[in-house]
């Protein structure tokens, strides 16, 4: 027993220490050598101490919770056909989301398969304006509901998500073609952790906040200050394709929790999807006993001539807030429709992620398992994904061979039936084979090597499906323009740096600035760096975990502007409305006589305020006694 107990205590401490990078990188200290010199007896005094301190812990929380309400509620929802294991579709050929023989409606299909999903009328300039109203009207009521409350549809989601894994994975992968893996991972693990960071930590960041109040020696004494965070009311999202479960339920929770409504806005490629995911967010609503219309759905095709439906989303004066996921050129148009009523707008337009391996890497193998992880997940198409690996000049040639190694060995196809094992599933479209071919291309044509890929795969099994090559293109330079146009698809880019300093200017050399990585033994080195690159967020010896920490989300530059995620994601969302008080009942602000009108005297009012200022200012004591008689002789 007492052998069990050291075992555990030495595993707690080896990963609280591990967690202590910076503290020993180059030094003659490791977890392992502190752990195993504690005898038994040190073992378990140190266990039992942790486990009454955790038990305390939990005990006051149980008593300072309220509990009944933030107890989840079980509910099901109906699974769509489509979404069954084995399902037979009939597949379109060519697949596209337009029909025309039904010009005003979407089509969906799997773009792994190419099977019919079904069909959606596009939206009209009057659905919007009444979805825009029914969320008004359930938001007011909503408003006024405790963080319990809130907490508690929250919890009941999450429960649902952790009972439905496989139903909801498979919801995704049908309408965007990613693999199992990879919506569990990218779908499915962020949501649960975004549920269960906002539901612990989200009413402290709420919490009204207590602030200093005014520094004039005068007014110090009896004026408190503070800032209460409310709703805005109706916010909207619009949200990409390329993680239709995420992507959607992101801001939905986050509007939610700060007592707003919320209207998405979700991509045409993934109506079919998103229907589904809506519907279990409402019904969560409905079970918790709230109005199902304070999440709403919006759909439609891009703006033209003669339909201009999205644009009024993006400019209705309903919309107090309006996060936008997407590409550069289309957020002109969303930064134009909002600027009419001006709605404030968060954008996060995608990046150039460069992951830097310095000199002082280590365990090369490993290293590259996380590179084939964050450039190939969902095809390449993640925002945040590695499309530039800049290796220091020792570790290039090594760091090259292992992925030439790696890459050539990937399978593409469909596993949503679990028929087949892979390893990368397909793209959302067709429409940028011909543009990725081309900059592989021309990439070669500079200079560049392209070892696996490089275009478009016909799949045996799926000829109706959107397949690209897994693409190994090395020697890349910051001149090509693969280095500098975001590629969002399945390319791996391998450039060679000279040194540290080469790194950091390579990887500031593109026109974006959402996240990076840096990788090197050498903690202080690697610190230096994320320090010196100019993107919003940055893993040190990782790959994104920034988002999985529920930091602020956001990028500079090409990447947007403004954070979503996290404590400023909360905020955001809130009215941070600054109140001012008298913290002593008897002690209140009032006009003195030379100030009040009409003003008798211009030299004493001028005299009076001009004391004031230097005595609620002033660092000299002299100097405040002088005011304060200059204040007592121009009283009256």
């Amino acid at each position: 027993m007492l052998q069990q107990l050291n075992t555990t205590v030495q595993e707690y401490i080896s990963d609280w220490l591990r967690s202590q990078q910076s503290i020993f990188y180059n030094r003659n200290i490791t977890s392992t050598s502190v752990v195993h010199n504690m005898d038994s007896t040190t073992a378990t005094s140190l266990l039992a101490t942790i486990l009454t301190v955790y038990l305390f812990y939990r005990l006051f929380s149980s008593l300072t919770s309220n509990s009944a309400n933030s107890k989840p509620v079980k509910f099901t929802v109906p699974v769509p056909e489509a979404a069954q294991k084995h399902w037979k579709g009939k597949r379109l050929y060519p697949t596209s989301v337009y029909n025309s023989e039904e010009p005003n409606k979407i089509q969906c299909y799997c773009p792994a398969t190419g099977q019919f999903l079904g069909s959606f009328p596009s939206m009209s300039v009057k659905d919007i304006d009444t979805l825009v109203s029914n969320a008004t009207k359930a938001q007011l009521k909503w408003r006024n509901t405790t963080l319990e409350q809130r907490a508690q549809v929250l919890a009941s989601l999450q429960e649902f998500i952790l009972a439905n894994q496989d139903k909801i994975a498979r919801v995704a992968c049908r309408d965007s073609g990613k693999t199992m893996l990879d919506a569990s991972m990218g779908e499915i693990l962020v949501t649960l952790e975004k549920l269960q960071w906002i539901i612990k930590h989200g009413p402290k960041t709420l919490k009204t906040s207590s602030r200093p109040g005014p520094t004039n020696f005068f007014m110090k004494w009896y004026k408190g200050a503070e800032v209460r965070y409310e709703p805005l009311g109706v916010v909207g999202a619009l949200v990409s394709w390329n993680y239709p479960f995420h992507n959607l339920l992101g801001p939905i929770i986050a509007a939610l929790f700060t007592g707003n409504a919320i209207v998405v806005k979700c991509s045409e490629q993934v109506v079919w999807s998103s229907e589904f995911f809506i519907s279990t967010v409402k019904k969560c609503l409905e079970v918790c006993g709230h109005d199902p219309d304070l999440v709403q759905l919006c759909y439609c095709f891009p703006p033209t001539a003669e339909d201009d439906a999205a644009n009024r989303f993006t400019s209705h004066p309903g919309l107090k807030h309006l996060t936008f996921i997407g590409s550069k050129p289309v957020a002109h148009h969303v930064l134009a429709a909002a600027a009419k009523s001006l709605t404030p707008v968060v954008v996060e337009l995608g990046g150039k992620d460069a992951f830097l391996v310095l000199d002082s890497a280590k365990n090369l193998p490993a290293l590259c398992s996380i590179i084939m992880r964050g450039t190939f997940q969902s095809s390449g198409q993640n925002c945040i994904g590695i499309e530039r690996v800049i290796v220091s000049n020792q570790n290039y040639d090594e760091i090259v061979s292992i992925l030439d190694k790696r890459v050539g060995q990937l399978r593409l196809g469909s596993d949503i039936d679990h028929l087949e094992d892979v390893d990368m599933g397909a793209m959302i479209s067709d429409n940028r084979f011909e543009e990725l071919e081309k900059m592989v291309s021309s990439a070669v044509e500079q200079g560049a090597r392209l070892l696996h890929g490089g275009s478009r795969y016909n799949h045996p099994n799926y000829p109706q499906g959107h397949y690209f090559q897994p693409t190994l293109l090395v020697d890349v330079t910051p001149d090509m323009d693969i280095a500098q146009n975001e590629v969002f698809g399945p390319v791996l880019t391998v450039m060679r740096a000279k040194n540290t300093e080469d790194c950091v200017r390579i990887a500031n050399s593109a026109p974006f600035g959402l996240g990076g990585s840096i990788f090197g033994n050498d903690y202080n080195e690697c610190n230096d760096v994320a320090g010196r690159l100019t993107t919003g967020n940055v893993a040190i010896n990782d790959f994104a975990t920034f988002y999985v920490c529920q930091l602020p989300f956001g990028g500079l530059n090409g990447s947007g502007y403004g954070k979503f995620g996290g404590e400023e994601g909360l905020l955001g969302l809130c009215n941070a409305k600054s109140v001012c008080f008298d913290k002593l009942p008897f002690v209140s602000t009032q006009i003195p006589k030379p100030l009040d009108y009409p003003i008798r005297s211009n030299r004493k009012a001028w005299e009076f305020v001009k004391s004031f200022n230097t005595g609620g200012y002033t660092l000299s004591t002299w100097q405040r006694i002088k005011s304060l008689l200059s204040l007592a002789k121009n009283a009256n």
